[in-house]
């Protein structure tokens, strides 16, 4: 992917077909080759900082221009800059430390020793950056000598090292390490990154504002973010005193089904009882669906009751799009003999709406969504957050994942964001990507542009306004609110 710096140019037309071009050639970088199904071995030159370039090993995996560079090779280019790094890899594991020397095994920046493809699988490895858990997809390959290198798409290697990577022609990448990677969805949306995206909205919560959005007015299954709802309806019941985080309800014949289902995610049993406060841990972090429906039966007494309760949030708070079937965002079935298969349904828009509403009256939901892991003290179970962005990028606080065939892979995302004068809530809502791999990426990216834009660094969106395309209305302020997020401001400072 190739990340313009928008300072460096005046010209906004120029800057945008430049940006273009490198998203087509950096992100993916190419090997010249017309079709693949499998992992094809390629090199491109590197020039660092307009100094003299080296030779730097790639793969296209499964397709063309799905690219991915040698971490070794990589780290011997930059073994001279501000971003130089030493790296450890094993057989499935990655370690990284920024600053560090690069002890070479002798073969790097060499073209591949083998013309063979490599028989190599993309995966979750454990990666490491500075002692910190990332999350990043990477393909690891055993080299001759015994050794071991790590294949990382250009993209993230931008992101992790914040550095600016474009395309400079055929087969060739600039990398220049005194920019910092940049962000341009207009430029994205151009190139067509977003067409295996149902829809995004980047804004601020606090304010209302949208720097960002694609289709974001279709309304689209939205899988387990549905929890978002069941969360504020449960916030709702505590704060009106129905309900407190301490109180411990008892599990239902019906809840034990779920978990006991392929869709349980956590070990429920009839008769045992366990706490509001464990049942939104288990909720928000693991996206326990058998939590879901313990809180609707305990604040509505059935779940057919509480949906009606969030259908009608739903209208109070303007969601024009939104639908729910069921609280926690599963395949919903008719009892008809040919049975219906449903989802809930809600616009990007007002999946933003939703979500600003419950960070702006509820702050402290991101005492859990912030959590990367917990206990479930009355199961004795540890549960950990689905929510890749936690560990890539500081000041995510939040909020949700879901999956399913038909709603794909989605995220909703809160990062912590501070003017000098107040706390903001930026949120990024992701819907429909492919898999969850494709869903970290295109959060991550218009994470980072959130924050480009909260600072007044985002490209000039569509409408010629600087990095900004409208205000969500009507978005409620909350005095209990207002007080909690001042507490909030003053503990972190």
């Amino acid at each position: 992917m190739s990340v313009i710096n928008s300072k460096r140019n005046s010209n906004r037309i120029l800057a945008a077909v430049l940006f273009l071009v490198s998203v087509i050639l950096a992100a993916a970088l190419l090997p010249g080759r017309v079709s693949a199904g499998f992992e094809i071995c390629g090199t491109c030159r590197v020039q660092v900082d307009d100094k003299a370039s080296g030779t730097v090993k790639s793969l296209d995996y499964g397709y063309v221009n799905n690219t991915y560079l040698s971490l070794r090779d990589l780290a011997m280019v930059l073994r001279e800059t501000d971003k130089a790094f030493s790296v450890e890899i094993t057989g499935g594991a990655v370690s990284l430390k920024s600053g560090g020397a690069y002890v070479p095994l002798g073969t790097e920046n060499a073209p591949w020793e083998s013309e063979e493809n490599p028989d190599l699988s993309l995966r979750r490895n454990e990666f490491e950056a500075d002692g910190e858990k990332v999350f990043y997809h990477t393909m690891i390959m055993k080299l001759p000598s015994g050794d071991y290198d790590c294949f990382m798409m250009t993209m993230d290697l931008a992101m992790l090292f914040d550095m600016n990577i474009a395309a400079s022609g055929e087969s060739s990448l600039r990398i220049d390490t005194q920019e910092p990677f940049r962000v341009s969805p207009d430029a994205l949306e151009e190139a067509g990154y977003f067409y295996g995206v149902n829809g995004v909205l980047v804004g601020d919560a606090a304010t209302g504002e949208v720097y960002y959005q694609y289709q974001a007015d279709e309304a689209y299954p939205i899988a387990s973010t549905s929890k978002l709802m069941t969360c504020l309806l449960t916030m709702e019941a505590i704060s009106s005193g129905q309900l407190a985080m301490e109180d411990s309800v008892t599990i239902s014949g019906a809840v034990e089904l779920l978990a006991s289902s392929s869709d349980g995610v956590v070990p429920l049993q009839a008769g045992e009882e366990i706490t509001v406060q464990e049942l939104l841990t288990g909720l928000l972090l693991p996206s326990s669906n058998e939590c879901a429906l313990c809180l609707a039966e305990s604040i509505a007494g059935s779940e057919e009751a509480f949906v009606e309760r969030m259908n009608r949030k739903a209208q109070e708070l303007g969601l024009s799009q939104a639908v729910f079937f069921n609280c926690h965002g599963l395949p919903s079935y008719t009892d008809d003999p040919v049975s219906a298969k449903r989802q809930n349904r809600m616009s990007a828009e007002d999946m933003f709406r939703l979500s600003s509403y419950l960070l702006k009256v509820y702050p402290q939901v991101t005492d859990i969504t912030s959590l990367k892991e917990a206990k479930l003290q009355s199961l004795d179970l540890e549960v950990r957050n689905s929510n890749p962005l936690l560990y890539n990028l500081p000041g995510v606080t939040g909020l949700k994942t879901g999956t399913t065939n038909k709603a794909g892979a989605c995220l909703v995302t809160s990062l912590f964001a501070d003017d000098g004068a107040m706390e903001h809530d930026l949120v990024v809502v992701v819907l429909g990507t492919e898999d969850s791999m494709e869903r970290g990426r295109v959060s991550g990216l218009l994470a980072r542009y959130a924050l480009q834009a909260f600072h007044g660094d985002g490209e000039a969106s569509g409408d010629g306004t600087a990095g900004r395309t409208g205000t969500a209305q009507g978005l409620p302020v909350h005095a209990e609110a207002a007080v909690s997020r001042i507490v909030r401001s003053a503990v972190r400072k």
